[in-house]
């Protein structure tokens, strides 16, 4: 199936609610728009990324809900369910991967790789939230489950590393 084309930057960029889906336009890019998304997400990330772990936790559970009526009403707006410029959702995956990198800017880039890498494959169950949930839970839960499977990567790999190094 053809891609659909972007919408012209100046509605993402005069409506409130294209500007956040598409991640303050990062979606716009013409090809892996989820890659330039989820490298936008890395601002947010170096923003918060001192708090207090229960704030840090906090942001993301705020941003993946609001995430829901984001992508899903940006969908509806397009009339496409889950356009690929829509890039709130790996938003949200990346900051719940990198919940769980330990310090050290390599373990970002290899959260980042990670959560890639889970986003395209959709391991069971994001592939069901992909599939069969066609509103704003279905378009943010896959990247929250690739974001979970990435973490808990990551997290094992930092272990490893620690452990055994």
């Amino acid at each position: 199936m053809p891609r659909p084309p972007n919408p012209p930057a100046s509605v993402v960029f005069k409506d409130p609610i294209h500007l956040l889906a598409f991640g303050f336009g990062s979606g716009l890019a013409k090809f892996a728009p989820g890659t330039f998304g989820s490298l936008a997400a890395l601002v947010l990330y170096f923003a918060i990324m001192n708090l207090p772990e229960w704030a840090y936790i906090s942001v993301v559970v705020v941003l993946t809900m609001s995430a829901f009526w984001i992508c899903g009403e940006s969908a509806r707006m397009l009339g496409v369910h889950d356009h690929p410029g829509i890039v709130f959702d790996e938003w949200a995956g990346m900051l719940v991967t990198l919940a769980f990198a330990p310090a050290g800017l390599i373990w970002v880039l290899i959260g980042f790789v990670l959560f890639r890498v889970f986003d395209i494959l959709k391991p069971y169950p994001a592939n069901y939230f992909d599939q069969h949930w066609h509103d704003g839970v279905g378009i943010v839960m896959d990247d929250v489950v690739a974001g979970l499977y990435a973490g808990f990567t990551l997290h094992l790999l930092g272990w490893a590393f620690y452990t055994y190094v």
